[in-house]
């Protein structure tokens, strides 16, 4: 039977409003198709860079790197595109993945963990994180790492949002079959003073500075800070020092109206080993996902530390 005009209509919109890489994506049962029929039918027609895409060289890397991230989920959402905006398909495969994804400094793992943080830390970004989540299951980071940034990111943005990124994840893992024992923190030591002591880790003196700036007006804020932010959540184990440097860079930048806490936290990223040039590429993987303006007002602010600091990104 032939389908209707409203039928087709009404199914391309759950196409783009399912989301997925920055903003669009395949629904589920679209146009009474499983998951796999649509991928597999847009994995035939995006084998190759097409004429739209002027068989160019940007094309063709950004091709690969998006199926080496996303399997053939990733061909289908530029596939969806085709009948109604096949340029935005094409910035998509061009620019997120050909020209921010393939450049080198940091790895897969660690690019889907900024653009996971990126995301969750922007709200109301469900269908990009349920993309972004299986992408970086496919890539190699493990469940619980992918947990821990959601969880991470609550000191910067709060309950809600962690918490309606958990519930993508969860998702993401229940579809994908995905079981494992969460974490849980056990350690018996007073939490002021763990926190104190991860404090100095991450942040050296500064950090502590901060705290105290706040014994004249907020005693407790500064205390939360150390015992919530650095004795519960920065002291947990199942994320690597580095690796939640790159998810508070990522979060904070695409928040927007961060850069006092920026500054503290792009100088802790050079603390526990990030180089200048690995940071300047977190900040750039937050472009497609937050867009420019943002990502310029945190490149000004890493600027002003690495010249304190006197690194310099190459």
């Amino acid at each position: 039977m032939k389908e209707s005009p409203r039928k087709s209509a009404i199914a391309r919109r759950a196409a783009l409003t399912s989301g997925a890489l920055v903003g669009i994506g395949i629904a589920e049962g679209l146009l009474n198709t499983t998951p796999a029929a649509a991928a597999s039918s847009a994995a035939s027609s995006t084998a190759a860079p097409t004429a739209a895409s002027g068989g160019n060289a940007r094309y063709a890397r950004g091709l690969a790197v998006l199926r080496e991230a996303s399997g053939e989920r990733g061909t289908a959402v530029v596939e969806s595109l085709k009948d109604i905006a096949p340029d935005l398909g094409r910035f998509i495969v061009e620019f997120a993945y050909g020209d921010v994804f393939a450049r080198p400094k940091l790895d897969l793992r660690e690019r889907e963990l900024a653009t996971v943080a990126a995301l969750a830390a922007q709200g109301d970004t469900a269908p990009q994180l349920n993309f972004h989540i299986d992408a970086a299951l496919r890539v190699g980071v493990r469940p619980a790492e992918i947990i821990e940034a959601l969880i991470h990111i609550v000191p910067f943005m709060g309950f809600p949002r962690a918490l309606n990124a958990i519930g993508v994840a969860r998702t993401v893992f229940t579809d994908r079959g995905v079981t494992f024992e969460p974490p849980v923190m056990k350690d018996s030591r007073n939490r002021y003073r763990r926190g104190a002591e991860k404090l100095m880790e991450i942040d050296g003196r500064h950090g502590l500075d901060v705290v105290e700036s706040l014994n004249d007006i907020a005693p407790d804020l500064g205390r939360f800070i150390v015992e919530f932010t650095f004795g519960d959540v920065y002291y947990r184990p199942w994320l690597t020092a580095r690796r939640r440097q790159i998810v508070t860079v990522a979060a904070l930048t695409a928040f927007g109206d961060t850069a006092p806490q920026l500054r503290v936290h792009i100088g802790a990223a050079l603390n526990v080993g990030l180089s200048p040039a690995q940071i300047v590429e977190t900040l750039i993987q937050v472009v497609p996902y937050a867009g420019f303006p943002r990502v310029l007002n945190a490149i000004t602010v890493a600027r002003t530390v690495f010249e304190k600091q006197n690194a310099s990104a190459p």
